[in-house]
C-alpha cells in the first residue's frame, strides 16, 4: 500500500512541476520581451535620448527579472523578506529591497516610498519595464494620507477574516492606498511597459497586486505574461506524455477552502483509471473563532483536509492541493496529499480532523501524516492547483 501511495505522489508532485515550470518567470519575460510589439515600446526610448529602467516586485520579481538578461539600465526590484536575489546581471546589479509578505509591515512602507522615488527619476521620454506579480499588495503599502499603516492593516484582515475573496480584498487595499490603483504609475511621466504574472481570477491586469502600475489611458502597454490556466494547461501536456488522461476542470477552485476541497473530491471520485483531473483558482479561509488565530495553515491544506472527508469512501487513488508560490497561508508547506485513507490514518495517530479544521491547524494535521508537500520558495505566484489521479 505504501508503495502505491509514494507512486502516486511522485505522479502528483512531476504533474505540479510540470505545472511551474510552464509559468517559469524567467522564460515567460525573455519570450514576451522578443515580440515585436515589446520591443517597438522599450525602443522608443532610444530615439528620442531617452532611457529604460525596471521595476520588479513580487513573489515572481526575481525570476522576471532575470528574463531581462541584464539589457536594459537602472533596475529596482523588491521582494519578500527570506527569498533569493535575483542572478547577478553581466551589465547592471539592480537595487534589492525586502519587505514584509503576507502581512506589510514598516519595510513595505519603505520599499513603497524607494519605488516613487525610482518612478519619479524618470522623465516623459524615458521607459519603464515594470515586472509585477503576486504579493505585491503586501510588499508595497504605502497608507493615503490621513490614515496610518495599523488601522490599514486592522481594516485588511477584518475583511479577510471574514473569508472575502482576493479581489474583494484588493478592491479594499486600493481605496486605502498611495502607491496602488495605478498611483504608483503617475508619479512619473515616463511611459510604462507593464508584464504581470497573474494570481487572480480573471486575470485583470489592474487586479494582480493592486495594480500599482497600471494607471490607464496613458498610452501604456500591458500584458499578462502567465497565468493559473498556463500552468494547468502544462501539466496537461505532462499527463499525456505519461499515458494519463487530463481534464481540466471548468470551474476554477473558489470559496471557503474546505467546501471547495470536498467538491473536487467529489468530481475527482468519477474519474476513470488512467485519468487525471486538473483544477486552479484561490480558495478562501474563513477565520471562525478566537482559536483559529493562533492555527498554523492555509487555504491549500484545508482544501485537502476537506477533499480527505469525501476521499475515505471513493475510489480515487490520491489527490495534491498546493500553492504555486510554494507557501500556504502560515504553513512553510506548499500544500498536502490526501487519499483514501488519509482519515483512517490520522485516527490511528490519535488526529481529529475536524478539531483540526475547526482551530485553523492543519499543517500539524498533515505533518503528523507525513503528507505535507514542501517545496520552499517556488519564484513563482499563478495561484493554486489541486491535482487528482486515479490509476
Amino acid at each position: 500500500m505504501n508503495e502505491a501511495r509514494d507512486r502516486n505522489r511522485r505522479l502528483l508532485g512531476d504533474l505540479y512541476r510540470a505545472a511551474l515550470a510552464g509559468v517559469d518567470p524567467r522564460r515567460c519575460v525573455e519570450e514576451t520581451l522578443a515580440r515585436r510589439e515589446i520591443a517597438r515600446a522599450l525602443g522608443r526610448a532610444v530615439p528620442r535620448g531617452g532611457r529604460v529602467g525596471v521595476f520588479a516586485v513580487g513573489k515572481a520579481a526575481a525570476g522576471m527579472l532575470a528574463g531581462t538578461n541584464g539589457r536594459f539600465g537602472r533596475a529596482l526590484a523588491v521582494l519578500p523578506r527570506g527569498y533569493p536575489p535575483p542572478p547577478p546581471s553581466s551589465r547592471n546589479g539592480p537595487e534589492v529591497l525586502y519587505a514584509a509578505h503576507p502581512e506589510p509591515d514598516r519595510s513595505s512602507v519603505a520599499a513603497a516610498q524607494r519605488a516613487r522615488e525610482f518612478f519619479a527619476s524618470f522623465g516623459p521620454r524615458d521607459v519603464i519595464l515594470c515586472l509585477v506579480s503576486g504579493g505585491t499588495s503586501s510588499l508595497l503599502c504605502l497608507p493615503r494620507p490621513g490614515l496610518t499603516l495599523d488601522e490599514k492593516r486592522r481594516r485588511v484582515a477584518r475583511l479577510a477574516a471574514r473569508g472575502a475573496g482576493i479581489l474583494e480584498i484588493n478592491r479594499l487595499r486600493t481605496s486605502l492606498s498611495a502607491v496602488k490603483g495605478g498611483r504608483l504609475g503617475r508619479a512619473t511621466p515616463a511611459r510604462l511597459v507593464t508584464l504581470v504574472l497573474s494570481d487572480v481570477p480573471g486575470d485583470r491586469p489592474s487586479s494582480v497586486g493592486s495594480g500599482p502600475t497600471i494607471r490607464g489611458g496613458r498610452g501604456d502597454l500591458v500584458r499578462v505574461v502567465a497565468s493559473n490556466r498556463i500552468g494547468l494547461e502544462a501539466a496537461a501536456k505532462r499527463a499525456r506524455a505519461r499515458g494519463l488522461s487530463p481534464r481540466i476542470a471548468a470551474r476554477r477552485l473558489t470559496g471557503e477552502a474546505r467546501e471547495a476541497g470536498a467538491s473536487f473530491a467529489r468530481s475527482a471520485a468519477r474519474l476513470r483509471p488512467g485519468q487525471v483531473l486538473l483544477a486552479g483558482g484561490e480558495t478562501t479561509v474563513a477565520l471562525s473563532n478566537r482559536r483559529a488565530r493562533g492555527g498554523r495553515g492555509g487555504r491549500c491544506l484545508e482544501l485537502a483536509l476537506g477533499a480527505a472527508r469525501v476521499l475515505e469512501s471513493a475510489p480515487i487513488a490520491a489527490l495534491l492541493a498546493a500553492g504555486s508560490d510554494g507557501r500556504d497561508g502560515s504553513s512553510d508547506a506548499a500544500g498536502a496529499f490526501a487519499d483514501a485513507r488519509t482519515l483512517g490514518r490520522a485516527r490511528a495517530f490519535g488526529l481529529d480532523p475536524a478539531a483540526a479544521l475547526e482551530r485553523h491547524d492543519t499543517h500539524a494535521f498533515f505533518e503528523a501524516l507525513g503528507d505535507l508537500f514542501v517545496t520552499g520558495p517556488t519564484g513563482g505566484n499563478v495561484a493554486d492547483w489541486a491535482f487528482a489521479v486515479r490509476l
